[in-house]
């Protein structure tokens, strides 16, 4: 199960025009926006990368809006673990479990989640907040991050996982996030 003290947020590359370009795309934003939000609320601290920024552009505005605080991880491999500064990011948070979220489902967050789950990291795929631009190559990708043993959940699911009780502040935030 998600514990809050050992987890981590990863929104993955989720920039440009390519981003405009993802199968169920609103879905997708309203989806990374929950997630983002809720990662707030519950005190998940979130890593957030661009790859190649220069040639794709930035970060989707309404996602770097909730990201403010944070500098992304600009990247050149696929894999956020090919990446030094990523990787020393993620040590210095000291989180055993990642729950991934961006695109493309089937390059970058695939490539990212069997890399994490070699290094002995808990991988979590946050289906509804994941995307490419072809609906077969989502579904590949989903199917291929699972069969390398990371588990599949939702943004409602996850959420309500790590919040553990129907009850307080957190609760009543949350549920206004997943509204």
């Amino acid at each position: 199960m998600l514990e809050t003290d050992r987890a981590a947020l990863l929104v993955i590359d989720i920039q440009g025009r390519l981003a405009t370009l993802m199968y169920r795309r609103e879905s997708l934003f309203q989806n990374v926006i929950r997630m983002v939000k809720g990662a707030r609320v519950l005190d998940v601290p979130v890593i957030w990368t661009e790859q190649l920024p220069d040639k794709l552009g930035p970060t989707a505005p309404e996602i770097a809006e909730l990201l403010k605080e944070h500098r992304p991880v600009i990247k050149k491999a696929f894999s956020c673990c090919g990446d030094h500064g990523f990787l020393k990011e993620l040590q210095s948070l000291g989180r055993s479990q990642l729950l991934l979220t961006g695109i493309e489902t089937h390059i970058c967050v695939y490539q990212t989640a069997v890399d994490l789950l070699g290094s002995g990291y808990e991988v979590y795929l946050v289906q509804d907040a994941v995307s490419s631009r072809i609906e077969d190559n989502y579904n590949l990708g989903i199917e291929r991050i699972r069969q390398a043993g990371a588990k599949i959940t939702s943004v409602e699911m996850s959420l309500f996982e790590m919040l553990r009780v129907a009850e307080g502040d957190r609760f009543k935030r949350i549920i206004e996030i997943v509204k």
